[in-house]
């Protein structure tokens, strides 16, 4: 009976945990917001004992940051960060895309092939001015990028990157701005490149994506 409450209060806590990080990284809970624990609780349904352990796993993430005994707050925004979170994933998603170019197999190319016809579809409705179509495009953009690494048979490395992957997804998302069609482009020559293994194409396309990703969110603005 313990084992089963036990596993029903992870269960739990999981899902929390996961919402609260999608508030972090989607800006519902905004840069530097003061994250007051009888609020959250209320909002989040859990205990205060189990919303401090989240918020102290969101730590380890850079995403909320510990106050001693203020509590805590959403990690604040910066082009220093972004700039690091930049070069950082550039350097894990293109190591990962070698090794997994190395060892992808023909379900490895099947899952990019329908991570791309899920990504290229909300894309085109972003084109055509649905904006409502943002939350599935983000979903779909990130399944689509792990495809591609999927192979790299490296699940510290898989873990690594997408953590760094969303933390770089929160500044677009504080962007508040879809990057149009030459976003679309660049997945597609990604996709091409990706079924035809080329490694330095890969590469290229990566640093240009992310690179330019960088140039859209700081000409928002919204980045101090």
């Amino acid at each position: 009976m313990l084992g089963k409450i036990r596993d029903v209060s992870e269960t739990v806590s999981d899902v929390v945990f996961r919402q609260i990080r999608q508030d972090i990284i989607s800006g519902k809970l905004p840069p530097g917001a003061k994250i007051k624990l009888e609020q959250a609780k209320e909002r989040y349904s859990i205990g205060i004992s189990s919303l401090r352990e989240i918020l102290s796993r969101l730590t380890t993430e850079n995403l909320v940051v510990a106050e001693g005994q203020r509590g805590f707050e959403v990690s604040p925004a910066s082009r220093q960060e972004l700039f690091e979170l930049a070069d950082l994933r550039i350097v894990l998603e293109t190591h990962a895309i070698a090794l997994s170019f190395a060892e992808g197999n023909l379900e490895w190319e099947g899952r990019i092939v329908a991570a791309h016809h899920r990504l290229a579809a909300a894309e085109k409705k972003l084109l055509a001015g649905d904006m409502s179509r943002t939350i599935d495009w983000v979903r779909y953009d990130w399944e689509f990028h792990q495809a591609i690494v999927s192979a790299c048979n490296s699940s510290t490395l898989l873990a690594t990157l997408s953590s760094v992957f969303d933390r770089f997804l929160r500044y677009h998302m504080l962007a508040e701005s879809f990057r149009g069609k030459p976003v679309v482009d660049d997945h597609k020559r990604l996709f091409d490149l990706s079924i035809q293994r080329d490694v330095a194409g890969a590469t290229a396309v990566v640093r240009r994506h992310v690179q330019s990703g960088v140039e859209h969110v700081l000409k928002s603005g919204r980045i101090p």
